[in-house]
């Protein structure tokens, strides 16, 4: 049976489409894995022809659900809909991304306390998201998270422009330093999805 993994955040503008797009592209060499967009801008939509994982709208989650995916990656709107809160309880892995910004901080507690009322806060994982680099900030919006009832990644993934090219280039594995973000947080994910 497929593992479910859950991109969601109320807020728009932190990244899940790319960050969705680049965690399923990062495990297709060994793993079958495809994506459910099932957001109404359809942005993976749009680049399904250029994807090398494959990319369906969200009519098709529950017929992809029977068939014989590793993992299925589920891309949600920038806003919280009666949906979410079903679709957490069917993740493994609810996948927070983040920006390391107040107005993030203030956006991300309505995530929170979603995936909390859902029951589910022990399979969400907050990852901070296009991190601009050496900036004080980014610690302190780090230490406000931690009171959270969900765990915080280890893996920070920084504002580089390979994640942006990715969606076009089906990956990072031209740039060192974002394939091996990558890799670390598909690894934490991976580790987080089995406990």
């Amino acid at each position: 049976m497929a593992k479910i993994v859950l991109t969601t955040h109320q807020k728009g503008g932190v990244g899940k489409s790319t960050l969705t797009f680049n965690l399923a592209n990062n495990l297709k060499e060994n793993a079958k894995v495809c994506i459910v967009d099932m957001d109404y801008q359809g942005s993976l939509l749009n680049i399904r022809e250029l994807s090398e994982v494959p990319i369906f709208n969200a009519d098709k989650f529950e017929e992809i659900k029977s068939e014989d995916y590793d993992f299925i990656f589920v891309d949600t709107p920038p806003y919280l809909t009666e949906q979410l809160e079903k679709l957490c309880t069917l993740a493994d892995v609810i996948i927070i991304p983040t920006k390391a910004g107040i107005l993030d901080l203030l956006a991300i507690k309505s995530t929170v306390d979603m995936v909390q009322r859902s029951g589910n806060e022990k399979k969400a994982l907050i990852v901070f998201n296009m991190i601009k680099p050496n900036t004080s900030l980014t610690e302190e919006i780090k230490s406000k998270v931690q009171d959270f009832p969900v765990k915080v990644a280890k893996t920070m993934i920084s504002d580089l422009v390979a994640f942006s090219r990715s969606v076009v280039v089906n990956g990072v594995e031209e740039s060192q330093n974002a394939q091996k973000q990558i890799d670390n947080l598909s690894i934490e994910i991976l580790t987080f999805s089995m406990q």
